[in-house]
């Protein structure tokens, strides 16, 4: 009597645990088929090419490189971002909110007043990323507050704004 009451609690207990493991991966936030690189286009400030690689399910690597028009410059950028909260998950979409840090480089084209001449900076990062379920693909939007130096001879520390958004294509 006491092996069929011990069954029956060994069997009642895992019940749930396999339960839980028949469900398919990636119903809940980011689709497991969908690749760990999306190369895309992103057009703001900069405009240009973008690169995402997930190192975890919740965190990545993003860089971009292109013109910032506004700011009359080649800009290349890197962020290291989060994604903190899931503000939707549905069957056709995640989205989900991004943060992080990051480090721009940027030359900036001088005109015929001012020379050419090149900034450092650092980068913080927030986003919405639209994570789509069913194709490899997301669409983003961001902003980003930069704080550089820049190596023309007094000019020195500055304050920049970056904003943009795009998509990109899953491998």
């Amino acid at each position: 009597m006491r092996i069929a009451i011990a069954i029956l609690v060994l069997v009642a207990a895992t019940a749930p645990a396999r339960a839980d493991d028949d469900t398919s991966k990636g119903e809940k936030g980011r689709p497991s088929e969908k690749g760990t690189l999306g190369v895309g286009l992103i057009v703001g400030e900069p405009t240009g090419v973008c690169a995402k690689i997930y190192t975890r399910d919740d965190r990545a690597l993003q860089v971009a490189v292109g013109s910032a028009f506004i700011q009359n410059g080649l800009q290349i950028h890197a962020d290291y971002v989060f994604h903190p909260w899931i503000l939707q998950d549905r069957d056709t979409f995640v989205l989900p909110v991004y943060i992080g840090p990051g480090f721009r480089a940027i030359d900036y084209f001088g005109g015929n007043a001012n020379p050419n001449h090149f900034a450092l900076g650092i980068r913080a990062v927030v986003g919405l990323v639209f994570d789509f379920k069913a194709v490899p693909l997301d669409a983003f939007i961001e902003i980003a507050g930069i704080a550089e130096y820049d190596f023309k001879s007094g000019n020195g520390l500055g304050a920049a704004l970056n904003a943009g958004g795009g998509m990109r294509y899953y491998f």
